[in-house]
């Protein structure tokens, strides 16, 4: 049943960030499903579709794309993804609004542009593949598996580094330490599991830093 509200335009003033993302049409089920599983491993979120990237309203063009949601929900995310469709009527024009819920118990995977299944994470309004020390914070959760910190003079070296220069790569952390990668991301993930070190990922790198303190209420 298609609806008519302010719904849709309060959504659209938001913007684009984290939890929302405009899509003109559906065309490619296979790209569509990265959004999808980014959603459902993050945070959550909607998918307006009908929506150009400036906010605009063109509506929904075709029933043909509701069915390539549902193909990049259950063919192409690994396991599936679970989704809520709603249509509302603007001006005469059909937006479709695809909300996912966060995933509470499972990493979703989708492919990539080389067809590579990969577990994809939302960051602002992008949909990033996840790091690999995240995927070690992740494994860690699932299994219950507490952190272990040694604190010998690789772990001091890290957060000195980080306390003299605020951030700092994996590469760079590899570099300093003289240990190879494997070594490197347990530490940096183990840090991150007991909250010293957060992640920050973007499109063009991951850093990681001292976690900021919280501050009291």
């Amino acid at each position: 049943m298609k609806k008519k509200d302010n719904h849709i335009q309060n959504l659209i003033s938001e913007g684009e960030h984290q939890m929302l993302d405009f899509k003109f049409e559906i065309s490619d089920s296979k790209r569509i499903a990265r959004s999808l599983a980014a959603f459902a491993n993050t945070d959550g979120g909607r998918l307006l579709v009908g929506v150009k990237d400036n906010g605009a309203i063109a509506g929904v063009r075709s029933d043909e794309e509701i069915h390539m949601i549902q193909a990049a929900a259950e063919m192409y995310c690994q396991p599936k993804v679970e989704y809520s469709t709603e249509e509302w009527e603007i001006n005469g024009k059909t937006v479709l609004e695809v909300i996912i819920p966060k995933d509470k118990h499972n990493k979703h995977k989708a492919p990539d542009n080389q067809g590579n299944y990969k577990i994809f994470v939302r960051v602002k309004d992008e949909n990033l593949v996840a790091d690999s020390v995240l995927l070690k914070v992740w494994k860690s959760a699932k299994f219950a598996r507490p952190a272990k910190i040694a604190f010998t003079d690789t772990e001091e070296l890290l957060l000195r580094h980080l306390s003299e220069n605020g951030e700092i790569t994996l590469a760079e952390f590899q570099e300093i330490a003289h240990i190879n990668k494997r070594r490197a991301e347990k530490i940096l993930a183990d840090f991150i599991i007991v909250g010293t070190i957060e992640l920050i990922q973007t499109s063009k790198n991951t850093v990681f830093r001292l976690s900021e303190p919280e501050k009291a209420e």
